[in-house]
């Protein structure tokens, strides 16, 4: 049974290295996305972007990354401020 927990944990079998790690397969991940746009048309808001697996972790291989992001945003649309 292939677990890579046992390396974090020191208690892997002597063969786990021969038998496991080499059939491991990492995650792989495509690029990031475009930002979308900010949540708030005035002020602060948040943007966020992603990203998909392409190929997913299998035998104990690395696992995937975050696959989003966010960060803040000033909105700065035309009408901001000019409410009566």
């Amino acid at each position: 049974y292939c677990d890579s927990y046992c390396q974090r944990t020191g208690d892997c079998c002597r063969d786990y290295l021969a038998t496991c790690r080499r059939a491991a397969v990492g995650c792989a991940v495509g690029p990031w996305g475009p930002w979308s746009r900010c949540s708030s048309p005035c002020g602060v808001g948040s943007r966020a972007r992603s990203r998909q697996v392409t190929v997913p972790p299998r035998h104990g291989g690395d696992p995937c990354p975050d696959l989003k992001q966010r960060r803040g945003c000033l909105g700065q649309h035309p009408a901001c401020g000019t409410a009566k």
